[in-house]
């Protein structure tokens, strides 16, 4: 399967463009930050792992001289600012796909795109690293592919870091704020807020200020996760969301028709989340030792209290098992396929 691709739009030219500072001095900065979050998501996700998997399955080709596909782990991807959906079979070569746009994932001719039933979003610093690791993890227990939802990581992510959101995004509505600055930078600094946010700009119902990308449903991942749930041929049968990104999958699932998401089973690590939603099948984890994520609980209680913290990284125990906790949720009949 080829990596998937697009162009990035370029916001329309109005008379905001003439007195925001140019894209090509603010990237920089926001590529700082998103390299520290991928430093975080070395501490809450199985990276180490992931990273030497990859290299033993890439070694015949190495031996035989042939150059591995370009991975994940390299410096300029994981700085990126730009989310992404990642295509994660453990178990297949090449073992991961790339595409940058939601439409042209839906429309690919390839049975991969159309018969992967799990998706999943990370949160804390949610790098392409991260999530390539945490949808590995389950991968390797599930035995089947996994589409990462990378999100993507702009100036509104960064103020509201600055803020303190990544570490009490439950204080207030982290969706909510996250999408009031982004619609606030759209309307003062187009082509800044258009910065990571190409992913959310290519699905089929996009909304834009100014020509620049603005969130429907709080966040860029839900509105990524939204429409792979609303027009995806497929239904997914099973969501892991950890962290911020269970919040994320909630937000997103919420709003779609309830055919829709019929015997959809979805997975929370680490931050319970409302439950309220017809049709839906809630398994909910939460460390015994996880001060962040029962900050953030507000009143919604998980199924099951683990012995474990906030990282699902083996290396830094007690950690939560991702893997063994999503294969329990998994519908039975969907393992058998």
């Amino acid at each position: 399967m080829p990596i998937g691709d697009n162009l990035p739009t370029q916001p329309e030219r109005s008379f905001l463009n003439f007195f925001e500072p140019p894209p090509e001095l603010i990237e920089p900065a926001v590529r700082a930050c998103r390299l520290f979050n991928t430093v975080l998501d070395n501490i809450f996700y199985d990276v180490p792992t992931l990273a030497i998997q990859l290299a033993e399955k890439d070694a015949p080709m190495r031996a035989r001289g042939e150059k591995p596909p370009s991975r994940i782990v390299q410096l300029d991807a994981v700085s990126d600012p730009e989310g992404s959906l990642l295509l994660i079979d453990a178990n297949t070569a090449p073992y991961v796909h790339v595409y940058t746009d939601v439409q042209l994932f839906l429309t690919s001719p390839y049975p991969e795109t159309r018969a992967v039933e799990i998706a999943t979003i990370t949160g804390v610093g949610s790098s392409a690293l991260g999530s390539a690791a945490l949808a590995w993890d389950i991968s390797l227990a599930l035995k089947k592919p996994v589409l990462a939802i990378v999100p993507g990581y702009g100036m509104a992510d960064v103020i509201l870091q600055a803020l303190g959101g990544w570490f009490g995004f439950g204080l207030y509505d982290f969706l909510h704020a996250k999408s009031l600055f982004q619609n606030s930078l759209a309307n003062v600094a187009p082509q800044a807020a258009s910065i990571g946010r190409q992913l959310s700009a290519s699905t089929p119902d996009a909304k834009t200020l100014h020509g620049a990308p603005v969130f429907r449903r709080g966040s860029g991942s839900s509105d990524v996760l939204h429409a792979l749930l609303l027009y995806r041929e497929t239904p997914f049968r099973l969501l892991v969301g950890h962290s911020k990104g269970a919040l994320q999958i909630g937000n997103a699932v919420r709003s779609i028709p309830p055919e829709r998401t019929r015997d959809l089973h979805v997975v929370t690590l680490g931050c319970p989340i409302a439950t309220d939603i017809d049709g839906v099948a809630f398994y909910q984890y939460l460390g015994l030792f996880d001060a962040l994520g029962q900050l953030n609980m507000w009143g919604h209680w998980p199924d099951a209290w683990t012995p474990t913290w906030h990282t699902t990284n083996p290396l830094l125990p007690p950690a939560m098992a991702a893997g063994p906790y999503t294969k329990n949720a998994f519908p039975t009949d969907a393992r058998a396929r």
